[in-house]
C-alpha cells in the first residue's frame, strides 16, 4: 500500500509541476521525448528491415549449399584474379555430385536466362526470367502452386516442352482466363504451361517467382549452352532434414574436389555459399546502425536527463516546508527520497512514452507511404519505457537524496 500511496503522490506531484510550469517541464521532457523517438525510431526500422531482408534470405534454406564460381562475401583483400579464372558449375559436375552425395535430399542443377519476351498470342510480357532446373528443383527449393503441378519426371527426361509460370507472368498473359494447357512462345520455342507459382510479391532481395518462366534442363539444353557462363550456372544442394549444415558442408567440399581432382595442398576451385553468410553479415551492418541509434539518441536523453534533474532540484527547493511537515509528523527519510525519485521516474515516463507515440505515427506514416509494413514491436516498446525509467532514477535520485536528508526544523523555517 506505502508503494501505491507513493506513486499516487509522486504521479499528484508530477503533474502539478507540469500544469503549473507547462514551458519549463515541456522544454525539459523534449530531451527525453526526442531521444527514445530516435533510439526506437532507429530499432523500430533496423528490426523491420531485419525481418523483411531475413524472410528473404530463409527462402533460400537454412540447410541449403550453393556452388558457385564466387563466393557471396568477400574480404578486405579481394583476390579477383583468383576467382575469374575458375570454372563454373557443370552439368558434369551436377552427374557426379548426385551419384556420390549421401548426406543430400537433392541436388539441383540450375540457370538463368536474363529479361525475355513472353508471348501468347497477340500478348506479351516483357522482363521475364527464364530458368531450367533438373527434376531436383522442387527439393531444393520451397515451391507454392496456385494452380496445375510441377514436372514429372518423364517431363524433365524427354525434354517435353512444357513449363511453370510466375504469377505476374501468366497474369500478364491470359488475365483472369485459364493458363494451364495453354502454349505460350519461349524463346523461339512453343511449351505447354502446367502450372503457375502462388503469387509472393517483390521481396528486399529481388527474389520472387512471380517474373519467372521454369523449364526443365533437358529442354534448354536444346535452345542454349546450359554450360555458358552467361546463364549463371549453379548447384544447389539441400541437406537432409537429421543432418547438420556443417556435416552436408564437410561432405559436398571433399566431393567437389575430388570431382575436380584437386591435390591436398590445391586451394579450392569453388565457392561454396550458404545463407548464414549474409545473415551474419546482415547482423553485423544492423548492429552498426543500432550503436549509431544509441549515440546520436544517448545525446539528446543525456540533455533530457539534466533537465530533468534541474527540475526535480527547483522542486525540492519548492516544497522544503513541505518535507520539512512531513519528516516532523514521522516520514522517515526513504520515504522522502522514493517519493521524489518516483515523481522524476513520471516525469520521464511521460516524455517516453510521447517519444513512443511519435514512433507510432511514424510507422503509420512510413507503412502508408512505401506500402511495406513497418510495426512497432513489443521489445522496442519495453525498451523506451525502460530506458525511460532509467533515466528517471539516475537524475531523479541525487535530488531526492538532498531532499531525504533535510533537517526537518531547517526546512520549516526556510
Amino acid at each position: 500500500m506505502l508503494v501505491f500511496r507513493l506513486i499516487g503522490e509522486s504521479f499528484r506531484f508530477a503533474w502539478d509541476a507540469l500544469r503549473q510550469n507547462k514551458l519549463r517541464t515541456s522544454l525539459s521532457l523534449l530531451g527525453i521525448t526526442i531521444g527514445i523517438f530516435i533510439i526506437i525510431g532507429v530499432f523500430t526500422g533496423v528490426d523491420t528491415m531485419r525481418n523483411k531482408i531475413q524472410a528473404s534470405v530463409d527462402k533460400l534454406g537454412s540447410n541449403t549449399l550453393f556452388v558457385q564460381k564466387w563466393p557471396w562475401i568477400f574480404g578486405d583483400s579481394y583476390p579477383w584474379w583468383k576467382y575469374v579464372n575458375r570454372p563454373e558449375p557443370s552439368y558434369r559436375d551436377y552427374l557426379a555430385l548426385r551419384e556420390r552425395m549421401e548426406s543430400a535430399k537433392g541436388v539441383c542443377f540450375e540457370i538463368s536466362s536474363g529479361s525475355r519476351t513472353i508471348k501468347y498470342r497477340s500478348s506479351s510480357v516483357e522482363g521475364a526470367t527464364i530458368n531450367a532446373a533438373t527434376q531436383e528443383y522442387d527439393q531444393t527449393w520451397n515451391l507454392e502452386f496456385e494452380n496445375g503441378r510441377y514436372f514429372t519426371e518423364s517431363e524433365s527426361k524427354s525434354a517435353t516442352p512444357v513449363c511453370i509460370l510466375g504469377a505476374e507472368i501468366a497474369e500478364g498473359l491470359f488475365g483472369s482466363a485459364e493458363p494451364i494447357g495453354k502454349q505460350i512462345k519461349v524463346m523461339g520455342r512453343r511449351v505447354t504451361v502446367v502450372g503457375v507459382f502462388k503469387k509472393e510479391g517483390e521481396d528486399m532481395m529481388g527474389m520472387s517467382q512471380d517474373k519467372n518462366v521454369l523449364i526443365p534442363m533437358s529442354l534448354a539444353k536444346g535452345i542454349f549452352d546450359v554450360n555458358n557462363e552467361r546463364y549463371n550456372p549453379q548447384i544447389t544442394v539441400r541437406g537432409k532434414d537429421n543432418i547438420s549444415l556443417e556435416e552436408v558442408e564437410s561432405e559436398l567440399k571433399g566431393q567437389m574436389r575430388a570431382i575436380r581432382r584437386l591435390s591436398p595442398g590445391q586451394e579450392d576451385d569453388f565457392s561454396l555459399n550458404k545463407t548464414t553468410m549474409l545473415s551474419n553479415q546482415l547482423d553485423i551492418m544492423f548492429s552498426a546502425v543500432n550503436i549509431g541509434g544509441w549515440i546520436i539518441g544517448g545525446f539528446s536523453i543525456l540533455v533530457g536527463g539534466f533537465g530533468i534533474a534541474n527540475i526535480m532540484f527547483v522542486s525540492v527547493r519548492e516544497r522544503t516546508n513541505i518535507i520539512g511537515i512531513q519528516k516532523s509528523l514521522g516520514a522517515k527519510s526513504y520515504f522522502i527520497l522514493l517519493q521524489f525519485v518516483f515523481e522524476a521516474v513520471v516525469l520521464c515516463l511521460m516524455g517516453g512514452l510521447c517519444g513512443l507515440f511519435l514512433v507510432y505515427l511514424l510507422t503509420l506514416a512510413a507503412s502508408g507511404i512505401f506500402d511495406m509494413p513497418v510495426v512497432l514491436y513489443l521489445n522496442n516498446i519495453i525498451l523506451g519505457i525502460g530506458v525511460s525509467v532509467g533515466i528517471g532514477i539516475i537524475s531523479g535520485f541525487w535530488p531526492a537524496y538532498s531532499a531525504s536528508k533535510l533537517d526537518p526544523v531547517e526546512a520549516i523555517r526556510s
